[in-house]
């Protein structure tokens, strides 16, 4: 019988008690140990998990236990230093998005991994989502035609962040699935914002991502409306795709409209746009947790080795994008190159 993975969640807040779950549901994992600040949290979750052993020292379970595996799901400002220790600890990370506060911190944090010889991997988990997968398939297909631009909208009324502003909080969902899509990494962004509820942390902005293929993307962002969005339109030179996240089944739609330019004409008066307008179809996806897959797959990297769909490659991509928006916002949303390397 093949050994266990002896896992440990650190970070037991909003989001570790959904990996606790998950971790706990495979036969070949074991998660043996919890770790938080709050005493409240982890005593709850000893009541549903007694078998797990609990710690509000991060040191004293690192050092304590024969753990193969650290999840991260703390603030973003301890990433860096928890994977650290994790990885020179010969632990092998996976990590909640996004990956550090800054790309020096991501290339640390690979190059510690590579050094060790140990899996790190991000939780990008919306590239794990059996509909962006399914997305990413109509379009190698050709269905779409040629991506036009792409335009996502993830909006809420909270919840508010202390130590990241909203872009750092919600767009890192939507750059990695358009990166995903679009299969290139922009090379500028254009980001302006407002505080309006605490002084210095934006709640509100507008990004625009350009591409070197001529592409662009839109990423809108907020904690201040009052309707939960979670919505992204891809528009293509034959017909158009529109993801919204928050249907229950029916999260994608593909709406055959387009428009046509005339082929030739001879003058003004004669050259009229077409107006292509079609069906809608709904293509059948199989409903699957992402969050399920994604942990299944980094228990799988560790067994084969392989490198994850969400690496560290992929996920300081995404921090790149993420400090240029940074640099953009505080210049009143210039132009601010990406820096990437081909």
């Amino acid at each position: 019988m093949t050994k266990p993975i002896r896992v440990a969640v650190v970070g037991c807040g909003y989001w570790g008690p959904n990996l606790i779950r998950n971790f706990k549901s495979f036969p070949d994992c074991e998660l043996t140990d919890l770790c938080d600040v709050s005493t409240s949290r982890l005593k709850h979750l000893k009541s549903l998990y007694p078998d797990v052993t609990t710690h509000t020292s991060f040191d004293e379970m690192l050092s304590g236990r024969a753990l193969d595996a650290i999840i991260i799901a703390t603030p973003v400002h301890l990433h860096h230093k928890l994977a650290m220790q994790s990885l020179n600890a010969g632990k092998h990370v996976m990590i909640e998005k996004p990956m550090a506060s800054s790309v020096a911190e991501c290339d640390e944090m690979a190059a510690a991994a590579e050094k060790n010889k140990v899996t790190l991997m991000v939780g990008h988990t919306f590239l794990y989502s059996p509909h962006v997968r399914k997305i990413k398939e109509i379009i190698k297909s050709g269905d779409i035609g040629d991506i036009f631009y792409i335009s996502s909208r993830r909006l809420n009324l909270g919840l508010f962040q202390k130590d990241i502003n909203v872009v750092w909080d919600l767009a890192p969902h939507d750059i990695s699935i358009i990166e995903y899509l679009m299969e290139e990494m922009p090379v500028s962004v254009n980001c302006q914002g407002n505080a309006h509820v605490t002084r210095g942390i934006e709640d509100i902005s507008n990004m625009t991502l350009t591409f070197s293929s001529g592409r662009y993307a839109t990423v809108q962002t907020s904690w201040l409306d009052p309707r939960k969005v979670r919505e992204i339109t891809i528009v293509g030179s034959e017909r158009m795709i529109v993801y919204d996240d928050i249907q229950p089944l029916h999260k994608i739609m593909i709406y055959d409209q387009r428009v046509e330019k005339p082929p030739h004409y001879d003058s003004f008066a004669e050259f009229q746009y077409a107006y292509h307008y079609g069906d809608v179809y709904i293509p059948y996806v199989k409903q699957d947790e992402p969050l399920k897959i994604e942990c299944r797959h980094f228990l799988d990297c560790i067994r084969t080795g392989d490198a994850p769909l969400t690496s560290a490659v992929q996920a300081t991509g995404v921090v790149r994008v993420l400090e240029a928006s940074t640099a953009s916002l505080k210049q009143g949303g210039a132009r601010v190159p990406t820096h990437v390397t081909s």
